[in-house]
């Protein structure tokens, strides 16, 4: 549904092109020679290398600064407008000299560390306008560990646009949408270039997001067809603002001019065993353990379930859709839907409004500004947090497995490289964040301690003797009794399971587990509302397992109230539960 939902969306927002991008190449040959993995990490070595996370997480809080991102800002402002198709050959205005400011900057942030950041554009073919070529700008920073082969990508869009999407003379400054995440992208190279991870990162700003995802389409397929070692891809879009436009794309926000600088969202597209959602939990981990005793102001990292905001879309999208586990942070409140066509748009999202601020006491200097400073910083640290922890971390356990056993699990996974100290994440279906993460020191033990009578997600990781955790491995499933009760689907092989998140804002994910093979040829979720009235019919696979699909809030236009679903199988009744939109 979300697939179908966002391309339909896609058709009326973008342009529609012909054919996909060609001649993709990155025009530096020695980056594209260490997102290969095809370099010595010798030839890259800091004079006084610092591998040390406690102490990086420790320099990223304190050396992240509002003041440079505003600095960003305030230059990227200066080019007028960044639309993918505007001009290339000003000095002055347009995405050549955006970009071209881009690539000055990384490269200046290289001359401050040991000239170890390499810095190139991603060059690819697509007319869109009368722009026949277009580049996103990179800048890599080689791995010196074992698994230097491994990359670890950050993206922000750095493109802009206004009211017509098209429209490559109209000012389109693009401060929220998306300058902070490109300013944020610009800071986490300065800063975490100074130091050393035993993974390589590579630092993005991707060109034609607004025209469809063109250029992180155009990255994402470079590494699929190189065979890159890609392990995971944090996107950030729309990442500076704090004020609730009076429109925004569910779940939205408040109300008008509500402020929340202190929630960020992160989505993500799947559910149980996804790699995604496993990205989203091992960050908002590592924030908690590694980074949120620095901060003067903390941070409450939401994980929500779907993939983008209702009907919307980012450039995480065509990484995750090869095989990339891929997230996207957005800030909790957002000015506007991204929709300027409906009548009586007033917000600044996708419009010549979107500006860094306004001048209010008539000097010629902006003085009250719709980016907050502080509140971009604490999400550039949030990522610089994650990204680093992804790259100094150690290999994941393989083969990892439960069996329940009396009142607790047994897990198992293989350690080649004997870490001798593992986590284990343990989540219920109900929510999409880890419920709680153990520790345990052997390949084989015993969890003990959760309530019976349930099914629990587990998940694994391995730590290293610096004590950061791998990414989680897989998540696998399974329950365990007292022996007093009996789950409910022992006596029919299956049970439809409660809705999670529930209440939901947004969408729910509703699942069927199935405990052995069943002889069927058709079931569906159906969705009514208390009156009867049919709102909702999902095809759903029966596979031993469990077995999910996603229900949107559009199906009961935007109506706050209790709902039932139920699981039909060949025409039969089975099973019925009630869930709660709360919007």
């Amino acid at each position: 549904m979300y697939r179908y939902l966002y391309l339909l969306i896609l058709s009326f927002a973008f342009p529609v092109f012909s054919g996909a991008q060609t001649n993709i190449k990155v025009v530096h040959a020695e980056a594209e020679a260490v997102l290969l993995g095809n370099f010595n990490p010798d030839d890259y070595a800091q004079a006084d290398p610092v591998f040390d996370p406690s102490l990086i997480a420790e320099m990223l809080t304190s050396e992240i600064s509002a003041d440079s991102l505003k600095s960003y800002l305030e230059q990227m402002r200066g080019f007028g407008n960044r639309n993918t198709g505007s001009d290339t050959l000003s000095t002055t205005f347009g995405m050549g000299a955006a970009r071209r400011w881009a690539f000055d900057k990384f490269e200046s942030f290289s001359l401050q560390s040991e000239n170890r950041l390499l810095v190139s554009y991603l060059q690819f073919d697509l007319p869109v306008g009368t722009m026949n070529q277009h580049r996103n700008i990179i800048a890599v920073l080689p791995g010196q560990g074992p698994q230097y082969q491994e990359v670890v990508l950050v993206e922000g869009h750095f493109d802009s646009r206004c009211e017509d999407v098209n429209d490559i003379e109209c000012l389109a400054e693009g401060m929220e949408d998306n300058g902070s995440g490109s300013a944020l992208v610009l800071e986490l190279a300065r800063v975490m270039s100074k130091f050393s991870y035993n993974r390589t990162i590579v630092f993005v700003l991707t060109t034609g997001e607004e025209q469809g995802l063109l250029g992180a389409e155009a990255f994402s397929t470079w590494f699929k067809d190189s065979d890159a070692e890609l392990m995971a891809v944090f996107n950030n879009d729309i990442v500076g603002g704090i004020i609730c436009g009076a429109t925004a794309s569910p779940p939205g926000c408040p109300g008008l001019n509500d402020i929340d600088s202190t929630n960020v969202r992160i989505y993500s597209q799947g559910t149980f065993n996804s790699r995604n959602k496993q990205l989203a939990r091992f960050t908002k981990l590592e924030y908690q353990e590694m980074a949120e005793l620095y901060m003067t102001v903390p941070m409450i990292i939401n994980i929500l379930s779907p993939e983008d905001r209702t009907g919307r879309g980012g450039d995480h999208i065509p990484f995750r859709e090869k095989g990339f586990p891929a997230i996207r942070f957005t800030s909790a409140n957002e000015h506007g839907d991204g929709n300027p066509s409906q009548a009586n748009y007033e917000d600044r999202q996708h419009s010549m409004e979107d500006v860094l601020g306004v001048d209010t006491d008539g000097d010629m200097i902006l003085d009250s500004f719709f980016v907050d400073f502080n509140y971009l910083a604490r999400n550039t640290i949030i990522n610089g947090n994650a990204i680093a922890m992804a790259a100094l971390g150690p290999v994941a356990p393989t083969n990892f497995n439960v069996v329940p056993v009396n009142n607790g699990f047994e897990v198992s996974f293989d350690d080649s490289n004997a870490y001798g100290v593992y986590r284990i994440g343990v989540r219920t279906p109900a929510t999409n964040d880890w419920d709680t993460v153990y520790t345990i020191y052997n390949t084989l033990d015993t969890i003990f301690g959760l309530m019976p009578d349930q099914v629990y997600d587990l998940s694994a990781a391995t730590v290293d003797d610096n004590g950061v955790e791998s990414l989680f491995s897989n998540e696998k499933f399974s329950a365990f009794t007292t022996g007093t009760f009996e789950l409910p689907w022992a006596e029919q092989g299956l049970t439809l399971l409660q809705n999670h998140p529930n209440p939901f804002d947004d969408a729910t994910v509703i699942g069927v587990q199935v405990d052995r093979q069943i002889d069927y040829k058709e079931a569906w979720i159906v969705v009514h509302d208390l009156t009867g009235r049919e709102l909702a019919k999902m095809p759903i696979s029966l596979t031993v397992g469990r077995n999910e699909v996603a229900y949107d809030f559009q199906n009961h236009e935007y109506v706050p109230g209790v709902y039932a679903y139920s699981l039909i199988i060949d025409g039969a009744f089975v099973e019925s539960r009630q869930m709660i939109y709360a919007y």
